[in-house]
């Protein structure tokens, strides 16, 4: 445990008095002290956290805390938040549980998260390119504009990208992705490992993968590996917290958790 005052919480996470004082009155979090500092567990920090981004997607206090409560209903006994992440679709919310996603309000499974994927553009790049590439980029677009509607097809349209050219990396995350929100974990970690050239993204998305198939190990490495390759990266920092943790690495949570609360006090959350 960690002791934050009310004004480091508000300076780590960006959250009004109000947002967290009704967190810890639905006994989400530990209550805040009247006064001076508060202990504050790794999975308090986490929820936080996820309240934080919330907030900035413009969720009302009392759909965050509703969200939270329908969420804490469908979990077994003992079973914590931490293994939950959360995010705004339009105006409703959906969580991430494992591999799968479902609405908040309704319970209801609805297509995968979508993330936004970097464009890549080579520097110079020749006027003409191989057929390959541009086959590749048509199916990429493809299953790119088909993911909010046939999630299959967008899947197949992929593959065709990645068997037009081996090394498009933004058809190999995407799938990755969707085999991963679809229950298929082995599938997935065998299209993140065929890549041939590193990348941030998908060393990222590997740890979450890793977390996922309780490997904790190859976790820490491939979220080691994101922040060796885009430092910015800052998502990797505070998962690294969590898991150090629960590694009984007091040391090194603490020191990823500085770094997630650095880039973040610079940078604000996104």
């Amino acid at each position: 445990m960690h002791e934050y005052s009310q004004a480091d919480i508000k300076r780590l996470f960006r959250l009004p008095a109000s947002l967290v004082g009704a967190l810890a009155r639905a006994h989400y979090i530990t209550a805040p002290a009247r006064s001076g500092t508060t202990l504050y567990t790794f999975q308090d920090l986490l929820i936080l956290r996820t309240a934080s981004a919330l907030k900035a997607a413009k969720i009302s206090t009392p759909k965050i805390t509703a969200a939270l409560g329908n969420i804490r209903a469908t979990l077994p006994p003992g079973a914590v938040l931490t293994a939950l992440a959360l995010a705004a679709s339009g105006r409703d919310l959906v969580v991430r549980e494992g591999a799968h996603t479902w609405e908040v309000s309704s319970g209801q499974y609805p297509l995968p998260l979508t993330e936004s994927t970097p464009t890549v553009t080579a520097l110079n790049a020749p006027r003409v390119r191989p057929r390959t590439h541009l086959d590749a980029e048509t199916h990429y677009a493809r299953g790119h504009a088909l993911e909010e509607s046939d999630i299959a097809a967008a899947r197949a349209a992929y593959v065709d990208a990645l068997n037009a050219h081996h090394d498009h990396l933004d058809a190999r995350i995407n799938l990755g992705r969707l085999l991963h929100l679809e229950g298929e974990l082995k599938e997935a970690e065998a299209v993140y490992r065929a890549a041939k050239r590193s990348n941030a993204l998908l060393s990222f998305n590997l740890g979450i993968l890793m977390e996922d198939l309780s490997r904790e190990e190859e976790a820490i490495a491939a979220y080691r590996e994101a922040l060796a390759q885009d430092p910015s990266l800052h998502d990797a920092h505070f998962n690294l917290s969590l898991l150090h943790e629960r590694a009984r690495q007091p040391q090194a949570a603490l020191r990823h958790l500085l770094a997630y609360r650095r880039h973040i006090s610079r940078h604000g959350e996104r």
